[in-house]
């Protein structure tokens, strides 16, 4: 029997490659999305995944998603926490409600998700938790102090749930992508992501894929050794 991967937001973008990749490589998986429905359901169309609603932010929403998945699917052994957001401004303009939305959905999911999910990876001894963190949780970002503090957690998020796993061969590990050649980058100004082309030094965006591709390693056996480790993705931008 397979093992159950869940990709929060894993119907459109990074989160859709994960979804595909962990397909392709033989795993079942489940795909959590928060409101687009018919983006959710052409994914499931096309995909052949399941898809599941719920707001990754909402405690109470993630532990009946996760019900649902386990009685439909089995027991989750892979959570890959993809789903974010942005909300981009100053400090001086911020609202208490964007930094409260950013936080809540891109650091709070991460405690939400895997206490849903991590009785069951103790109880069965294996467990592989990836959790998708930012180049700019790493060297921070102008505009993005909600952003890039919810990123920078999900490093120390992933470093502290890693030495409570151990022992019960559940390992986190965390990826912090650059930019990736998503509908969200592609729609900004041409004139604007030639200037960051210009700061990668393999001289391109990243793709998709690659960033999925290196979540099927962190969760298969060959990385069983990997623990409380951030993978950096960004084709040199940003060297850690």
């Amino acid at each position: 029997m397979s093992k159950v991967a869940l990709v929060t937001g894993g119907t459109r973008g990074i989160g859709a490659a994960i979804s595909i990749a962990l397909k392709n490589a033989g795993y079942t998986v489940a795909a959590s999305y928060a409101g687009n429905d018919v983006a959710a359901a052409a994914f499931k169309d096309a995909a052949g995944i399941q898809v599941y609603k719920w707001d990754v932010g909402d405690f109470d929403a993630c532990a009946n998603g996760v019900a649902k998945v386990v009685e439909e699917l089995g027991a989750v052994d892979i959570l890959i926490n993809n789903a974010g957001i942005t909300r981009d401004t100053s400090l001086s303009r911020m609202t208490k409600e964007m930094w409260d939305a950013v936080m809540d959905t891109n650091l709070g999911s991460n405690f939400n998700m895997c206490k849903a999910v991590y009785d069951d990876m103790k109880s069965n001894k294996f467990g592989r938790i990836v959790c998708i963190s930012s180049i700019n949780g790493q060297k921070g970002q102008m505009g993005q102090i909600n952003y890039s503090a919810a990123k920078a957690g999900t490093i120390g998020f992933v470093k502290a749930l890693a030495q409570e796993g151990a022992r019960y061969n559940i390992t986190a590990n965390a990826i912090a992508p650059g930019y990736i050649a998503t509908d969200m980058v592609k729609a900004v100004p041409e004139e604007i992501v030639a200037k960051i082309i210009k700061g990668i030094p393999l001289g391109r965006l990243g793709e998709a894929e690659e960033i999925a591709n290196a979540v099927v390693y962190l969760v298969s056996d060959g990385a069983s050794f990997i623990t409380g480790s951030t993978m950096t993705i960004n084709g040199g931008q940003y060297m850690v």
